[in-house]
């Protein structure tokens, strides 16, 4: 006969979404763009459509880096909704790399725009604070310009492609710079509150505020060549305020938390990119400070929320979780190592390989604390629902 726990309805948890795309893109990451990199240094055969930085930056942004976007900002869908997305992602995935050009981009698009029309109006619904509404703004002008770069890539040649990449980072960054004052400073300050102690710059408005205005200068000066000073100015002003605000956190003094100390390590490279692309002229070393925004910040801070975010559903403190710091370490040596191929171009295959081992490892890591997370929370909602027939 069945036990009432048997009976009982199955428990509807708003993990789904979020598991979905974050194992997708995590395990895209690992296997897919360091391929990517070898098939540039001729290491590794693989399709032409990846085997060119282009190709490669565009897997980078509007493969991995809107696969987070998704998780993190869809919310609770249903089942069908879910899947149909994650369908329109990885057929996208899946055409650039078998075809590039209009199929892709004609997957991209549509799977771009669901995001957007999915996400952006609960946002704007949900913010009570104008300041708040920046959020969904953000999100907005990140979809156009993946849009973007879709049609700039298929039907205006690689130059304005280029340009128009610099305007899908410096989108992502602004993304970053403001979820992470959401995220890293309510999170330090109970710490600090546990602590006996009071951390007074939180989330910092004024400084968010500038920094905000600024990237948005960023953003649409980026794909104009002859705007190179304003995009450059702008950059400078994010990126010392971001340092500004990060050292106002305080993140040094919250004792026995490294999953904290992590995050902050993201905000930094994000830091140090923007300054980087503000002080360096067109060319390899552009590249390399666009490389301390995708591979340092967007790959520590995505690797930490992901990850942080499925542990804490799973009821699993990430001040506890030691893998963290070692996905955190490989990254950092990824983008050291990417960095200075533009330095010592004679070595440069020896570190872009180094580069995408670190990446590999570090993302493989991120799949592993996920799935350990999805199973610590399944099996929480069976022990939830066994006491509630008890």
């Amino acid at each position: 006969m069945a036990s009432k726990a048997d009976k009982a309805p199955p428990v509807r948890s708003p993990i789904a979404a979020g598991s979905t795309f974050y194992l997708a893109a995590s395990l895209y990451a690992a296997i897919v763009l360091p391929w990517s990199v070898l098939a540039m240094m001729g290491i590794v055969s693989g399709p032409p459509s990846l085997a060119t930085p282009l190709g490669h930056a565009h897997e980078m942004l509007l493969g991995y880096a809107l696969a987070v976007v998704a998780g993190n900002q869809l919310g609770a869908l249903s089942p069908a909704r879910r899947w149909a997305l994650l369908t329109a992602w990885l057929a996208a995935r899946l055409a650039f790399i078998a075809f590039g050009g209009i199929v892709a981009a004609a997957f991209d698009i549509a799977f771009v725009a669901a995001l957007g029309v999915h996400a952006t109006p609960r946002l704007f619904r949900a913010a009570k604070k104008l300041r708040n509404q920046a959020l969904p703004v953000i999100i907005s002008a990140l979809c156009a310009a993946a849009v973007a770069f879709d049609v700039a890539a298929f039907a205006l040649g690689d130059a304005s492609a280029h340009e128009i990449a610099l305007g899908v980072v410096l989108a992502l960054a602004a993304l970053m710079l403001f979820m992470g004052g959401r995220i890293i400073a309510p999170a330090a300050a109970g710490q600090f509150y546990r602590q006996g102690a009071a951390l007074d710059a939180r989330v910092q408005p004024r400084i968010e505020g500038t920094i905000l205005v600024a990237m948005a200068l960023a953003v649409g000066s980026a794909p104009f060549a002859p705007l190179v000073a304003a995009t450059q100015i702008a950059c400078a002003v994010a990126g010392a305020l971001a340092v500004v605000r990060l050292l106002r956190w305080r993140l040094w003094a919250c004792k026995g938390r490294p999953d904290l100390w992590c995050l902050g390590a993201g905000y930094l490279w994000l830091g140090a990119g923007l300054l980087g692309i503000a002080l360096a002229a067109q060319g390899a070393l552009r590249t390399a400070a666009m490389h301390l925004v995708t591979v340092g910040a967007l790959g520590t801070l995505t690797f930490n929320v992901m990850t942080i975010t499925m542990l804490t559903r799973a009821h699993r403190p990430g001040a506890d979780e030691a893998r963290l710091v070692w996905g955190t370490l490989l990254i950092a040596l990824a983008t050291i190592a990417r960095f200075a191929a533009a330095l010592a171009p004679d070595r440069a295959v020896e570190l872009f390989v180094a580069a995408a081992a670190c990446w590999s490892v570090a993302f493989l890591v991120a799949a592993w604390i996920l799935i350990d997370a999805v199973r610590g929370h399944a099996r929480w909602l069976r022990e939830k629902a066994a006491r509630g027939a008890a």
